[in-house]
């Protein structure tokens, strides 16, 4: 594999993510920010975030392997959820959990998470990018 996490001493730790990726592969894959919707674009898991989050780990995973790489590759993550709000965190967390185990990651590369005011179209409530290396 590609990809070295680490969490520093002196960083807290997050069942969620690690603090840093080291990545020695040649070619970095960007995943363009993926939503619920299936492969007509028909909108799934409308109102629901969770849901919704486990369904953007199944596109990415989709787009990932389209390339031959899979979320163990990711070197980083950018979650945008819309109008998100910290209680929001718990329902985040499950459908996480939920897309990790859907798509068999394994691994828990660094994270972020942006508040939006909306995404493309009402029906999106969360966008997940991904940046992967692969040898």
């Amino acid at each position: 594999m590609a990809v070295t996490l680490v969490n520093p001493r002196g960083l807290p730790e997050s069942d969620l993510y690690h603090q840093v990726s080291v990545s020695t592969g040649s070619r970095t894959v960007h995943v363009a920010g993926q939503v619920s919707w299936d492969a007509d674009g028909a909108h799934l898991h409308v109102g629901d975030l969770a849901a919704q989050v486990e369904q953007v780990y199944r596109n990415a995973a989709t787009a990932l392997a389209s390339v031959g790489a899979t979320f163990d590759d990711a070197v980083r993550l950018t979650f945008h959820v819309v109008r998100y709000e910290p209680a929001m965190m718990s329902v985040v967390a499950e459908g996480i959990a939920r897309g990790r185990a859907a798509v068999g990651a394994t691994t828990t590369p660094p994270a972020s998470l942006f508040g939006t005011p909306a995404l493309d179209v009402p029906e999106h409530l969360v966008e997940l990018e991904v940046v992967a290396v692969l040898d």
